[in-house]
């Protein structure tokens, strides 16, 4: 692949990084007045949006699903996804937040050899519990810092880690436009539920804040989309540790956070121990999925 493909494939991931970093932010703003079940509800809702171009463009098509049963197992798991990762936003120093949600390759070494069968050689498998030794680094379990929000953040990219195997299940069956059709509508039916028992009708400004967090994560997935499509996953996936960066600024000049030594050596180890597994992956030829969070 030419390195004038791989520039523009980086230049898509940095906008994709800006993104979801602004994204971050505004979910904490949304988060101080706000329920999380409403923030994630909107998320769904505007993400709708993009879905209805396609269907317009496939018609009859877009709605005939093989597996619904998997469908339906990647929207709920997505749901747990963006509402642990959005409360952990809203609990937690938004570089801590960020770093767990970089936990996902490493619980889905594990989840890939429960429920695909993969084989995992030994570095892989070392360099994944190199990875989980970052997350207690961070976590600090027993510790006086102890934040438990920390553990629903895990959880989310455990969530968030599911739902990408059920997507390795479903594409050998449905077309790409129809998974994307059924996620989107189906994250809008869930999670209204939820919404609805929390519902407080938002002020002008919260509504702008969940107006600018639904377009920007989907500019977002558009340009970590577009970024993977261009370049090489090897030469695109370590821009997306840029995020850690933007989230320590953002926490320290907006929200006044100063973040611990702790968090910083725990994410240099977890950011470490997954791009070892994103070279290992690309040695076997196994395209690594796009990183991204839980927006």
């Amino acid at each position: 692949m030419a390195e004038g493909t791989n520039a523009q494939g980086a230049l898509w991931m940095f906008f994709a990084v800006i993104f979801f970093s602004s994204t971050a932010v505004f979910i904490k703003l949304a988060s101080s007045s706000l329920h999380t079940f409403e923030i994630v509800f909107f998320r769904c809702l505007f993400g709708l949006i993009v879905v209805i171009p396609l269907i317009i463009k496939n018609g009859p098509e877009i709605y005939k699903l093989r597996r619904p049963a998997l469908h339906l197992l990647r929207i709920l798991c997505a749901i747990v996804g963006m509402s642990g990762g959005f409360y952990a936003i809203g609990k937690l120093e938004l570089a801590t937040a960020t770093a767990l949600t970089f936990t996902r390759p490493l619980f889905m070494v594990v989840l890939a050899i429960i429920f695909l069968n993969e084989l995992v050689r030994w570095r892989r498998g070392l360099a994944t519990f190199i990875g989980f030794l970052g997350v207690l680094i961070i976590v600090q379990p027993g510790g006086m810092s102890f934040e438990p929000a920390v553990i629903i953040g895990l959880i989310a990219a455990l969530a968030v880690g599911c739902a990408l195997i059920s997507v390795k299940l479903i594409v050998p069956y449905d077309k790409p436009e129809s998974i994307m059709f059924s996620f989107t509508i189906g994250t809008v039916i869930v999670s209204i539920f939820p919404a609805v028992l929390v519902w407080q009708t938002p002020s002008n400004l919260e509504l702008l804040l969940l107006v600018c967090i639904g377009i920007l994560a989907s500019l977002g997935q558009y340009c970590t989309i577009k970024a993977f499509e261009i370049g090489e996953a090897t030469f695109i996936s370590p821009i997306d540790y840029f995020q850690l960066i933007f989230a320590t600024l953002g926490g320290f000049y907006i929200f006044n956070e100063t973040p611990q030594i702790s968090t910083f050596l725990g994410s240099a180890v977890i950011v470490l121990s997954t791009f070892y597994i994103i070279i290992r992956e690309s040695k076997n030829n196994d395209r690594p999925s796009p990183p991204s969070g839980p927006m």
